[in-house]
């Protein structure tokens, strides 16, 4: 078989790569090459794009360094028995393109995931051995995110940590009863015990010696992990539960929603709640509301009888259409726990709102100037010089959030 060119093998692994879900660099050691010896940053904002917390774009080399691979999940459209094109970089090949690509000014940091080639440990052996060549021998100082095999060695584990700014292990799907049906080769008790080693060395990177010095930094931008949804049938109350519980025990920076979409060839009858990219999106407004809302699990999943979120409006205008009787909010009077409820209003709205309040009155116009989406408001709000009457309570309310129906066609 002849040898596949670079050029085409960029091209088969970053496709491959779109079905592993991507984090910027916010929160990384600040590093930079001002120093004349060394190459790239992880910071500054940027062939993938990904967004920080904090709301800039940074661009990610995003590629498997493999898709061979020899588990066979049915989930993945790498498994071994798909039917798909496959190619395998070198590690000379990874550390190459990833310099081209940042001295072209195309990218600010390298995310790499692989499908599992011979074993975990020889594939993780390699991931290390590219981002080690990247640190210490090219003197690379942008971000690096490693996908890690949570079967892998875990000195292996532990070197990634620290010559990556952060790791990630996928939890694969909600459910132990899931991940054994559907990935049979892999054990969520393994996984949980993976993350919860890079958890403690993270935690253990923090500490100073009797001396006074300070170990290694580990992971300096955490951990986060990727659930499959829709492939097994689990409750968005069973994902968010999972999810919430994941934060809690391994301080996750990020728990990613990964849609899934049937595999063309799979034969394992996987069920599919659709339409998937539209429950991923209303999967990541959710578990917002429950990390910096105050929102809890169960006022965001009672809405719905059936425990899934409701799909034509975000959970946020979901609960207060069923909470009508709480509104409207006056944003001169009321809480920040009960601003931050209202649709429309961000945590930078309502800051902004709690900030100007102290010195004057709030009208409408100047609530709409702090960057409140208003067609939303409206109606759960009162301020200076407006009241939205009925308006909260008018039995068309729902309505005017939700798409128009669409005329099907016969053809």
């Amino acid at each position: 078989m002849a040898s596949k060119s670079l050029e085409r093998k960029l091209a088969i692994l970053s496709d491959a790569a779109k079905y592993d879900a991507s984090c910027a660099s916010s929160g990384s050691t600040r590093r930079d090459s001002r120093d004349g010896k060394s190459l790239g940053s992880n910071e500054g904002s940027g062939i993938c794009h990904a967004y920080a917390p904090d709301g800039r774009c940074i661009s990610l080399l995003k590629i498997l360094m493999t898709n061979f691979c020899i588990y066979d999940c049915s989930y993945c459209i790498n498994r071994v028995s798909s039917n798909v094109t496959r190619a395998r970089f070198s590690v000379d090949e990874v550390v190459r393109l990833t310099i081209e690509f940042y001295r072209r000014n195309y990218i600010e940091g390298l995310f790499l995931s692989s499908g599992i080639i011979r074993s975990p440990d020889a594939t993780m052996l390699e991931m290390v051995r590219i981002a080690r060549k990247l640190r210490n021998e090219e003197n690379f100082r942008g971000y690096i995110h490693l996908k890690t095999i949570p079967d892998a060695a875990p000195e292996l584990i532990a070197e990634a940590g620290l010559l990556a700014d952060r790791l990630s292990i996928n939890v694969e799907l909600p459910t132990d009863a899931s991940v054994k049906q559907y990935a049979p080769e892999k054990n969520p008790g393994q996984i949980r015990k993976a993350m919860a080693d890079v958890r403690l060395r993270k935690d253990g990177s923090r500490d100073r010696s009797h001396t006074g010095k300070r170990p290694p930094r580990f992971a300096p931008a955490g951990q986060s992990t990727q659930m499959i949804v829709g492939a097994d049938g689990a409750s968005d109350t069973t994902i968010l539960h999972q999810s919430t519980r994941l934060y809690s025990s391994y301080r996750l920076k990020r728990v990613y929603y990964s849609a899934f979409s049937p595999i063309p060839d799979s034969s394992a009858n996987l069920p599919l709640i659709s339409p998937p990219l539209q429950r991923e999106h209303r999967l990541y407004q959710a578990d917002w509301l429950l990390r910096f809302y105050g929102f809890d699990l169960d006022e965001i999943t009672s809405v719905t009888p059936d425990g899934n979120l409701d799909l034509e409006i975000d959970p946020k205008l979901a609960w207060a259409l069923a909470h009508r009787g709480l509104f409207p909010i006056d944003v001169n009077r009321d809480s920040r726990e009960m601003l931050l409820r209202v649709p429309g209003f961000g945590v930078k709205t309502v800051g902004r709102i709690l900030s100007t309040r102290r010195h004057r009155n709030l009208r409408y116009e100047d609530v709409s100037r702090m960057g409140a989406a208003m067609k939303k408001a409206r109606a759960f709000i009162t301020a200076g010089g407006w009241t939205p009457g009925g308006m909260t309570d008018s039995a068309d309310l729902r309505a005017r959030f939700t798409p128009p129906p669409q005329q099907l066609t016969l053809l």
